[in-house]
């Protein structure tokens, strides 16, 4: 396990490597996860990439601060790690508080971002009255308390099969989720709007969503995307809010196209 402290904050990473001359891929997880939600997407792309994964604040094995969180925070401990790897000019990925805090760091440090891949998220995420619901329910009885609401949105029927051991590892995933990194990461998308920072965009862009996504449904995506200039916007078929764990094989062929078809296929620019 590899542990770094990053704009003062624990933060747990892994880098799994390729040759030197192959682009630098990051990947940046959704509310209630952690980065090992990648782990079939990694799979399929192992050795066409080097790649940068970690756990926000507030999820898996990296810090859970006293919440609230900014979504600046989220970004200053991406940059912070990055900056930390000596990581540049890299392809972003980013799902749903993912996508983002990959539109902020894009927005904070152009140098960092040479393409975006937008997954189930938005330029605005949800209404303040959402989040300070959820807020104020986690806030009391923990994420338990919500999660079969989140899970229903989160997953099609299919894969919430009661027969299905994934289905359940990902719901513990969800509830063991700490209250002061649900609450602080949802006050962060609470607080957030890019709209207006979309138009700025002037690297390519790909925005991509489940069909059933029932959080940030393709209506929102394809509305960022048409805000974004140039951005393109597929839908994947039979998945819902996470495709990188429901559809692994469509999410990594498409960010494989992308990359080619983008012409951001190169090797990086290293950091000095």
């Amino acid at each position: 396990m590899q542990f770094v402290y990053a704009n003062g904050v624990a933060l747990h990473y892994q880098v799994f490597g390729a040759a030197e001359d192959r682009p630098v891929m990051v990947f940046v997880n959704s509310l209630g996860t952690d980065f090992r939600i990648w782990r079939d997407v990694i799979v399929k792309l192992a050795g066409e990439y080097s790649f940068v994964t970690y756990d926000k604040r507030g999820h898996g094995l990296s810090d859970a601060t006293p919440a609230p969180y900014s979504m600046d925070d989220h970004v200053a401990d991406l940059v912070a790690l990055l900056e930390h790897l000596k990581v540049r000019d890299a392809i972003v990925c980013g799902l749903s508080v993912g996508g983002l805090i990959a539109q902020g760091l894009y927005a904070a440090r152009p140098d960092m971002v040479r393409a975006l891949v937008l997954c189930d998220t938005g330029h605005k995420i949800g209404t303040d009255e959402l989040w300070n619901s959820r807020i104020s329910a986690v806030s009391q009885d923990g994420v338990k308390a919500i999660s079969g609401g989140i899970l229903e949105r989160w997953f099609t029927a299919h894969f919430r099969r009661a027969d299905n051991p994934d289905f359940h590892g990902y719901r513990n995933m969800l509830e063991r989720t700490t209250i002061d990194g649900y609450t602080g990461t949802s006050a962060a998308i609470r607080d957030c709007d890019f709209t207006a920072a979309c138009a700025k965009v002037k690297v390519p862009a790909i925005c991509v969503v489940g069909e059933q996504d029932g959080s940030t449904p393709p209506a929102l995506m394809a509305e960022t995307a048409a805000l974004i200039p140039g951005a393109r916007y597929e839908v994947i078929a039979d998945a819902g809010h996470l495709p990188c764990i429901e559809q692994p094989d469509a999410l990594a062929k498409i960010i494989r196209t992308f990359v080619r078809e983008a012409g951001v296929d190169g090797p990086p620019v290293q950091a000095r």
